[in-house]
């Protein structure tokens, strides 16, 4: 999803992003090239051990944690939310916000 990506975690003017932007572009993400950090952002899913499983009303939810591979080769600690919604078989991404050491 382009808006949540480049609108949303790589915005420097998004007030809601309480900084994501700010940790994500430090370490080579663009929005004009969001593409890479969305790739990132998928390998991170599928490569990582899921942490936690939450039930919502929506769906189940899954936390995922791990490093994720970066432009600059840094490759924070960062936590990725999926969600399966009821009556889907596939993850739709919600967010990716970093993780303290």
């Amino acid at each position: 999803d382009r808006e949540k990506i480049a609108g949303y975690l790589l915005s420097t003017t998004n007030p809601r992003n309480r900084g994501k932007a700010g940790f994500f572009l430090r370490f080579g993400f663009r929005g004009d090239s969001w593409q890479d950090f969305a790739k990132a952002l998928r390998l991170h899913g599928v490569t990582h051990e899921i942490a936690t499983i939450i039930e919502t009303e929506h769906g189940l939810r899954y936390y995922v944690e791990g490093i994720v591979e970066t432009p600059d080769g840094r490759n924070p600690r960062v936590r990725t939310v999926w969600q399966v919604d009821i009556g889907s078989d596939h993850p739709r991404f919600i967010t990716a916000h970093p993780l303290r050491r």
